[in-house]
């Protein structure tokens, strides 16, 4: 039996399913970990006690499948919940950036229920999404996705990952109704607190969006993007070591442009005007690793338009979640920094003039 909350998860599951890796555990307590970080996730700490002679790490992070059907929906038409558990189960272990040890990834036939079991990084510092980074957060940021990048920069590694879809795939390119439907709602709510010119961009590239992504792809460069890089997906520091970057949270993973994951994070974890001070040097650093680590044929300007293109496409992916539940306050207000932020920054970005080129 798969757990389908982490509510679900007692003492007897874990012992059935952890019993050569850990000791005999006697009790379990759960808590809930950060309000609206797991949108379409449940993530807890598990709080382990062990038998007399027995041991075991004392804490544990679960992760469950949402609480809110909408989101389990989604998640599983998306395959996002499948595609985390193989990441654990097949590639997690054999990258050279550093990922949760995973002590147990098991899904349902269509992916949910599932449940990971994760090493907690003790003593790490989180930050703060609403917040945002600052610029050395950036900077390590965009190190670690380069050395990702890098790894599967358009080769056979990056082939031999039959899981992992490519940005153009049908489901994803489904969104477009999705977002028809939801663009008037959209508008309404959220026409005072975004650039009109952006909001303009999103609503012309609407109809063309499964062209866009299959431009995307005949553009070549692909490589493995995590495509969820933002703020609370990182942990820096803690039990995994003073100058380690711990990389959480791969169920929006992709065969895609690596500049995708740049954008993502200055996009919308940077508070506005620190991403406009810093994009720039941020993205020729994260070029020149690319060039360091082997990268060849991917010049500066090309990075530049990839980068501008990826921000036009989070915008208009914002649209095509806003209906999601965001689950509480704490949720709404990441929601809110989501949109704004990636709307200014395609504006700043002028972002829009690229659709011509579609």
């Amino acid at each position: 039996m798969i757990p389908p909350q982490v509510g679900d998860i007692t003492v007897g599951w874990l012992n059935d399913n952890l019993g050569e890796a850990f000791g005999t555990i006697a009790e379990v307590r759960s808590d809930p970990i950060g309000e609206g970080v797991g949108i379409l996730g449940e993530v807890a700490r598990l709080d382990l006690g062990y038998a007399d002679g027995e041991t075991g790490p004392p804490t544990v992070i679960a992760k469950c499948q949402s609480l809110f059907g909408e989101n389990v929906a989604l998640s599983q038409s998306m395959g996002f919940y499948e595609r985390e558990v193989r990441f654990y189960r097949e590639l997690a272990s054999d990258l050279d950036i550093r990922v949760p040890i995973c002590h147990l990834a098991e899904m349902a036939e269509g992916g949910a229920p599932f449940v990971l079991i994760l090493e907690e990084v003790t003593g790490a510092r989180m930050i703060d999404q609403i917040q945002g980074a600052d610029r050395r957060d950036c900077e390590q940021v965009v190190d670690t996705v380069a050395k990702l990048h890098t790894r599967f920069w358009a080769n056979d590694a990056l082939d031999s990952l039959e899981w992992l879809p490519p940005m153009n795939n049908n489901l994803y390119k489904a969104a477009k109704g999705l977002t028809e439907a939801n663009m008037p709602t959209f508008a309404d709510n959220w026409a005072s607190r975004v650039p009109a010119e952006t909001l303009a961009w999103v609503q012309t590239l609407t109809p063309r969006y499964p062209d866009m992504l299959d431009w995307f792809v005949t553009q070549g460069a692909a490589t493995f993007a995590h495509t969820d890089c933002r703020a609370e997906n990182y942990l820096f520091g803690g039990s995994a070591g003073d100058d380690a970057v711990t990389v959480l949270d791969w169920q929006l993973s992709t065969r895609h442009i690596g500049a995708y994951d740049v954008a993502n994070f200055m996009g919308q974890s940077v508070e506005v005007q620190n991403r406009r001070d810093w994009e720039d040097d941020i993205l020729r650093r994260y070029h020149r690793t690319l060039v360091e680590r082997g990268v060849t044929g991917y010049p500066f300007d090309r990075c530049l338009r990839d980068y501008r293109y990826s921000l036009l496409h989070q915008a208009w992916a914002q649209v095509a979640i806003a209906n999601i539940d965001p689950g509480n306050e704490r949720g709404r207000r990441l929601l809110d920094a989501f949109v704004t932020r990636a709307f200014q920054a395609a504006a700043d970005n002028n972002a829009g003039e690229l659709i011509e080129e579609l």
